[in-house]
C-alpha cells in the first residue's frame, strides 16, 4: 500500500471516505451524497482494499471508525478542502461572477462588527460570494497552522499568533460594562471598584485572554470572576441587574441600547488598544480570490473606524 500511484486513484474516492468517516453508515453517507447505496458500498470496498483496514466496523446494529479510520478522519476534511481551493483556482476573480465561499475563524466580536460589514459590501459586489464565520477556540488559536490550512483566514488580536501573513483591520478601546442600577459604582469607576465587584470574563485561560485583563493583573487588580463566557455578546446579560462588572470592546456598545438596563463606562487605567488583525496561510497570499477578500476586509476596517464612537 506504501508504494501507491497517485495517478491512479480516483479523487471522488476522498469525497466517499469522507462522508463514510463523518456518518459512519453507508446509508447515511449515500443520502447525503445523492449516491445509491450500492455505489456507495463499491466505494466503500475500494478503499478498504487501498487501506488495507475495514475502516467501518459492525458493532451491534451500529458502525464505529476502526483506528486507523479515526485517525483519517483528523486528517481528510483538511484534504478534501485542499483540493477544492486548488480546483476552485482561477487565474482571475471576477467577484460580480464568482461563486465561492470564504470561511474565517474569529469570534462573536468581530462578527457583530467587520463581519457584518463585510457581508453588506460583498452583497453588494459579489452575490454569488458568501462568508461562513466560524467561532475560534483556544484549541483553535493554539493549532493555527493547521488551522489556517483549511480557512481564509482568522480576525483575532495581535499576540496570539506569530510568522503569519496579516494585515490590520481593527482599531478598538475597551469599556467597563456595569449594571444600569449598581448602586457601588457612580458616574466613574475607581480601581477599588475592579478590585472588590464580581467579575464576569471571557475565556480565561494561558492562552485566551483580553490584553486589558492581563494589564490588571501587572497592575495588581486579582478579580473575583463569579462567571466566564466564550463569548463577548453574551456579556450585558451576566452584568444587568447585579453587582458584576465586565470588560467589553467600545464597538459593541451602540449594539445595546440603554433599555437593556447597562452602563459603559471608561476604564480607571490607560487600557491598551485593541488592534485587531485578519491573519491568513502564505499558500493564499497570491490568491486573486483572496486578495479581493483582504481588500474587502481592510475597506470594512476603515468604515467601522469612521463610525461614531459610541456614548458611555
Amino acid at each position: 500500500m506504501a508504494n501507491y500511484n497517485l495517478l491512479r486513484l480516483d479523487l471522488n474516492l476522498l469525497v466517499s471516505l469522507d462522508a463514510l468517516l463523518s456518518e459512519r453508515s453507508v446509508t447515511k453517507a449515500a443520502q447525503r451524497l445523492g449516491l445509491s447505496q450500492p455505489a456507495l458500498s463499491a466505494s466503500l470496498s475500494r478503499l478498504r482494499i487501498h487501506f488495507g483496514d475495514p475502516l467501518l466496523a459492525r458493532r451491534g446494529n451500529t458502525y464505529e471508525l476502526t483506528p486507523l479510520a479515526a485517525r483519517l478522519a483528523e486528517h481528510v476534511p483538511s484534504a478534501l478542502d485542499a483540493v477544492r481551493r486548488v480546483f476552485a483556482s482561477e487565474a482571475a476573480f471576477d467577484p460580480s461572477q464568482a461563486s465561492r465561499e470564504f470561511t474565517v475563524f474569529g469570534s462573536d466580536y468581530a462578527f457583530a462588527t467587520i463581519g457584518r460589514i463585510v457581508t453588506q459590501l460583498a452583497a453588494e459586489r459579489a452575490p454569488g460570494v458568501r462568508f461562513r464565520f466560524r467561532q475560534h477556540t483556544p484549541t483553535i488559536v493554539d493549532d493555527a497552522v493547521n488551522t489556517l490550512r483549511t480557512a481564509d483566514g482568522m480576525l483575532i488580536p495581535h499576540g496570539f499568533l506569530n510568522n503569519f501573513p496579516h494585515a490590520d483591520v481593527i482599531d478598538d478601546t475597551w469599556k467597563i460594562l456595569v449594571s444600569a442600577d449598581n448602586d457601588a459604582v457612580g458616574d466613574e469607576l475607581t480601581m477599588q471598584n475592579l478590585r472588590e465587584l464580581p467579575w464576569v470574563t471571557t475565556y480565561q485561560s494561558r492562552t485566551a485572554y483580553t490584553p486589558p485583563a492581563r494589564q490588571l493583573e501587572m497592575l495588581g487588580v486579582e478579580p473575583h470572576v463569579e462567571a466566564i463566557v466564550e463569548g463577548f455578546l453574551a456579556l450585558p446579560f451576566f452584568v444587568m441587574g447585579t453587582r458584576r462588572i465586565a470588560l467589553i470592546q467600545s464597538a459593541l456598545a451602540p449594539h445595546f441600547p440603554a433599555s437593556i438596563g447597562v452602563r459603559f463606562l471608561e476604564p480607571p487605567f490607560d487600557a491598551v488598544r485593541l488592534v485587531g488583525a485578519l491573519w491568513w496561510h502564505p499558500m493564499h497570499s497570491r490568491d486573486p480570490a483572496h486578495e479581493w477578500m483582504r481588500d474587502l476586509f481592510a475597506e470594512a476596517g476603515r468604515m467601522l473606524a469612521d463610525a461614531p464612537a459610541p456614548a458611555n
